[in-house]
C-alpha cells in the first residue's frame, strides 16, 4: 500500500520518484491539492503551457473511456522531451485505467490526479494504493504548526517580521485551504511592504476585513437568534470552499466581544457607547443583529457558548472530514439557544 504520510509527502514532492509516476491527491483542502499539482507538473515538464507537454482530462468523461488514459500516457512526443497529464477527478469511476496503466512501463510521463475527499474504499484510492507505480497523498487542512511554518515563509520572503499579537490575530484568520492562506499572506506582506514589521493594525485592515465580510452574515445569525439565516449562509460558504474552521473562529470572535459588551453593560456603561466604541468598529448594518445579541444572551451564557466554540473549534481539526457537520450543529445549537432569554 503506497499511501504517503507525515515527512514523506515532502520527500517525495521534493524528488517525486521516477518508478511512481501516477499521483493522486486528495482531500478536504482544495487549495493544498491544487498547490501540490501545481508543483508536481512543473517539475515534470518543461513547459505546462504547452499542450503537447501538458494534457488536461476530465475524469468524469475519462470514465467512458478509460482506455484514452493509457493511451495518453504511452503517446511518444512528436519532437521528444517529457510530458504530464493531469486529471479532474469528478464523482465517475476511472479507476480501470489505473488499474491498466499501473501495470505498463510509463516512461518520460507523470499523471497527477486531483480529487476532492475520497473514502478508503473509493476505487480511484485504492486503485492507486495497492499499484507499485502509483502513491496517494491526502490533503488535509494545515495545522498550526503547518500555518507558522508558512507564515515564516513567506514573510521571510518579504523580509518581514511580524508582532506577536498580530500574529495571533492572523493565525486565527487562516486555514482550511492553502492557497487562500497563502494567498491572504502574500497580500498582508504587499500591504506592508517597507514597514518592517506587521501590526496587529495591519492584519486587521488586510485579511479580518475580506475575511469577516462573507462570515458575519453566518454569526450574527447564530447569536441573533435565527437559524434559517444559519443554515442559507452557511450553505452558501460550504459552496464558496470556506473552511468550516475559519467560521468557527469568526463566532468565538464575536462570543468573546459579546461578552466583554455584556460585561461592561452589566457594569453600567450605555449599550449605545458599546457598540458605537471598540475595535474594530462594528458596521452600522451589524449594529441591529449585534443588540438583538445581547438582549439574548446573558454574561454567564455568553461564558458557556464561549467554552462550546473552543470544544467545536479543536472537534473541527480533529475530525477535518466532519468539520463542515460540526461548525453548522454548533452555530444552529447556538441560535436556538438564543430563543430562550438571559
Amino acid at each position: 500500500m503506497v499511501a504517503l504520510r507525515g515527512k514523506e509527502i515532502d520527500a517525495f514532492l521534493a524528488r517525486p520518484d521516477a518508478g511512481r509516476p501516477i499521483i493522486l491527491l486528495y482531500g478536504p483542502d482544495a487549495g493544498l491539492v491544487r498547490e501540490r499539482a501545481d508543483a508536481l507538473i512543473a517539475s515534470a515538464v518543461d513547459d505546462p503551457n504547452d499542450p503537447f507537454s501538458l494534457v488536461r482530462l476530465d475524469g468524469d468523461e475519462l470514465s467512458a473511456e478509460p482506455s484514452r488514459l493509457v493511451d495518453e500516457a504511452m503517446t511518444v512526443p512528436l519532437f521528444g522531451g517529457r510530458r504530464a497529464i493531469r486529471i479532474r477527478a469528478g464523482s465517475r469511476s476511472f479507476a480501470s485505467g489505473i488499474d491498466t496503466l499501473a501495470e505498463m512501463n510509463v516512461r518520460d510521463c507523470r499523471i497527477v490526479i486531483e480529487a476532492g475527499e475520497l473514502r478508503p474504499e473509493s476505487p480511484l484510492r485504492k486503485a492507486c494504493e495497492r499499484a507499485k507505480a502509483a502513491v496517494a497523498i491526502g490533503c488535509y487542512p494545515d495545522t498550526e504548526r503547518d500555518l507558522a511554518k508558512l507564515m515564516e515563509d513567506e514573510l521571510r520572503i518579504a523580509n518581514l517580521r511580524i508582532a506577536q499579537d498580530a500574529r495571533a490575530a492572523l493565525m486565527s484568520f487562516l486555514g482550511g485551504d492553502r492557497q487562500a492562506s497563502r494567498n491572504e499572506l502574500r497580500k498582508l506582506a504587499l500591504y506592508a511592504h517597507g514597514k518592517g514589521e506587521i501590526t496587529l493594525d495591519d492584519v486587521m485592515a488586510v485579511v479580518a476585513d475580506a475575511s469577516e465580510l462573507k462570515l458575519d452574515p453566518i454569526v450574527d445569525g447564530a447569536f441573533a437568534g435565527r437559524p434559517d439565516i444559519v443554515e442559507t449562509e452557511f450553505a452558501k460558504a460550504m459552496i464558496a470552499g470556506t473552511y468550516p474552521g475559519v467560521i468557527i473562529s469568526a463566532a468565538q470572535r464575536q462570543a468573546a466581544w459579546l461578552h466583554k459588551s455584556a460585561l461592561a453593560i452589566a457594569d453600567g456603561q450605555p449599550a449605545s457607547a458599546v457598540l458605537d466604541g471598540g475595535y474594530p468598529r462594528l458596521h452600522f448594518s451589524r449594529k441591529p443583529a449585534v443588540e438583538t445579541a445581547l438582549r439574548n444572551f446573558s454574561v454567564a451564557r455568553l461564558a458557556a457558548i464561549i467554552e462550546q466554540l473552543a470544544t467545536a473549534a479543536l472537534d473541527t481539526r480533529k475530525q477535518s472530514t466532519l468539520a463542515a457537520a460540526i461548525a453548522q450543529r454548533t452555530l444552529m445549537a447556538i441560535a436556538a439557544n438564543a430563543k430562550r432569554r438571559g
